[in-house]
């Protein structure tokens, strides 16, 4: 056993000594990315209204979809695509198209939802309505330009610049276990039993407002330069 012990602690130094030099970078890139999934934002208009009306297990699969986007985004940007797209003014303008028109898709549910509210129940359950919900939170991730442009700014810190493949899949994985942490406690705290039946009595009157959010969002995405 003696003969085996030096063998580990030789890869663990040559672990930390992989790591440290990129700790500054990931610490400055998951404090920028910590303050961005935290906030208010689309993502969160949308989890409050899956959460409140679907319940936590849907909105929680929203909030996986949300974080494979951003992984995705995260994993483009790194290629290179996000910085063509960033260069590129007909893709940039496609992709504000292509979200301002999924935004406006959201308005419409948000209104429609508001001018006819389903029965509201305490307890709903939906089968095979888990992919359906995960598509949701994806596709409005990846579908925002913004998204790119937010990423955009998280690698010009150069967190993994030079790095090898190891440390690159370590940031990923770290950086996409924040964006589900953080829209993972919206969406336990919107689909809690009291904020279900504050839902429940208001219920008009959020989702119009939500539908507002969204046309708004839509609006400001298509016409505003990233």
């Amino acid at each position: 056993m003696a003969p085996n012990a030096p063998v580990a602690l030789n890869v663990s130094e040559i672990f930390m000594v992989d790591l440290a030099p990129y700790l500054p970078g990931f610490i400055a890139a998951y404090a920028i990315l910590l303050v961005g999934a935290s906030s208010p934002g689309p993502s969160v208009a949308m989890l409050i209204g899956v959460a409140t009306s679907q319940g936590r297990a849907p909105a929680l699969m929203a909030t996986l979809g949300i974080a494979v986007g951003s992984m995705t985004i995260n994993l483009l940007t790194m290629l290179g695509v996000g910085l063509i797209l960033s260069q590129a003014a007909w893709a940039m303008s496609l992709m504000r198209l292509i979200g301002a028109l999924y935004l406006l898709y959201l308005a419409y549910g948000a209104f429609r939802r508001a001018l006819n509210p389903p029965a509201f129940q305490e307890v709903i359950t939906e089968r095979r309505s888990g992919l359906r919900h995960f598509l949701r939170g994806y596709l409005l991730q990846v579908s925002n330009p913004k998204a790119i442009a937010f990423w955009l700014a998280i690698a010009s810190i150069g967190a993994v610049e030079g790095a090898g493949v190891g440390i690159i899949a370590l940031f990923v994985v770290g950086a996409a276990a924040i964006s589900f942490l953080c829209h993972g406690a919206w969406a336990l705290a919107l689909s809690a039993a009291p904020v279900r039946r504050a839902y429940a009595a208001g219920r008009r009157w959020i989702e119009a407002g939500l539908g507002v959010f969204f046309t708004f969002a839509a609006f400001k995405l298509a016409t505003e330069k990233i």
